[in-house]
């Protein structure tokens, strides 16, 4: 009597859980990107570098979102 019928099953809850962590790391890896190739843009437009402020703008996007997913997979936030 007292036996829990979905203990082999994970639980609603939990599955929502992974799949909102895993959605913010995706949604943040593609906006840290994408925000370092649009300033790089805007900069080179109005300093008249092209292309380097965005080769530059958009390595550091990069490094921002490979650091974010290491920050994740550590636990901090």
């Amino acid at each position: 009597m007292g036996e829990d019928h979905n203990s082999g099953k994970p639980k609603r809850n939990d599955t929502l859980r992974s799949l909102a962590q895993i959605s913010n790391i995706g949604i943040t890896m593609s906006v840290t990107v994408l925000l370092g190739v649009f300033l790089g843009k805007f900069l080179d437009s109005l300093l008249n570098t092209s292309p380097w402020l965005l080769l530059v703008f958009s390595l550091l996007g990069a490094g921002a979102a490979i650091k974010s997913l290491y920050d994740s997979s550590k636990g901090k936030k």
